[in-house]
Parts: C-alpha cells; structure tokens; sequence
C-alpha cells in the first residue's frame, strides 16, 4: 500500500516543523518557511543573536512573562531572505505557530501575501488586520499535536480561514 501523496501546503508545513527542531529557546520550537512557486526560498528558527549565547545554554532573558533574546521564526527567515538577497515580494511563509504581532507586521510589510500556520500563538489581531490587507491567514494544524518539533511526517487537514476558538 502506498502513502498518500502530501499536498504542497503539508510538504511545506512538514519542512517547517523540521526547521523547528532546530529552534533554540526551549520556551516555544517554532520554525518558518517562505515560499513562492512551489519554491523554498528561506527558512528560520527561533534563537538568540548570531554570536550570542543560546537560551538554552545559558536561560531566558525575561521581560514581562518573554524572552526578549530570541529572535522569531519569521523575523529570522524574512532576514536569512535579506541577508542573501532574496526577494520574498508575494511570497508564502508556513511558520508552526501564528505570527505574534510584530512578526506579522514585518511578514506583511516585507510583501508576503499567504500566512498558513499549525497552532495558534497568542494574537487576535492579526485575523482582522489580515482581512484588511488582503493577506490570506489559514490555519493547518498538526493531527499530532504531541509529537515532537522533528516529527514532521503525518496527514494535516486543510486549510482554513477561521480563526481558532
């Protein structure tokens, strides 16, 4: 019996749930991944600083219940693109978790019109802000939500607009 054939947005979801594993604040695995034409054209994680020591080497900087020295998925991904010169302009980002709301803000200022996301993070705002810039917000979740970050393979229903309840 052979395995069913992945949709593009699960094979792109599953690829940014490996990226995740490699996050490395043990606060939250998030992973990110930009596409445009079926193409990957930058990834990230969530971590600290190039240089600086990693969250789960040394602990959190906490402000206000955050860690402030991590930088998100997204943000990390929209910088890879930048710092090799890779236009993501009407690109797709699938991250593991809905976009806080200043990594939502730098998805759509960079000019990325699709968000698909596993899990809801913590963020009503981005759903009517969405609607008004016409940037399609679906959600994807896992069906195995207890698996670990590198646990990419599985069947993930379709996606949606809804926000989740």
């Amino acid at each position: 019996m052979t395995q069913p054939r992945a949709s593009w947005d699960e094979y792109f979801m599953n690829i940014a749930r490996v990226v995740s594993s490699r996050s490395t604040c043990d606060r939250k695995f998030v992973g990110a991944v930009i596409v445009r034409d079926k193409t990957i054209l930058s990834t990230g994680y969530n971590g600290s600083i190039r240089g600086m020591p990693h969250c789960n080497e040394v602990g959190h900087m906490m402000e206000d219940n955050h860690c402030v020295a991590t930088i998100h998925a997204e943000s990390n991904a929209i910088l890879q693109a930048a710092k090799n010169g890779v236009s993501i302009d009407g690109a797709s980002i699938y991250v593991t978790a809905s976009p806080c709301w200043n990594c939502f803000k730098q998805v759509t200022n960079s000019g990325i019109r699709r968000i698909i996301y596993g899990e809801f993070y913590r963020d009503n705002r981005i759903f009517e802000v969405a609607g008004k810039l016409g940037v399609e917000l679906h959600h994807m979740p896992f069906a195995d939500t207890s698996a670990t970050p590198a646990a990419a393979a599985g069947s993930t229903s379709g996606p949606t607009t809804v926000p989740p309840k």
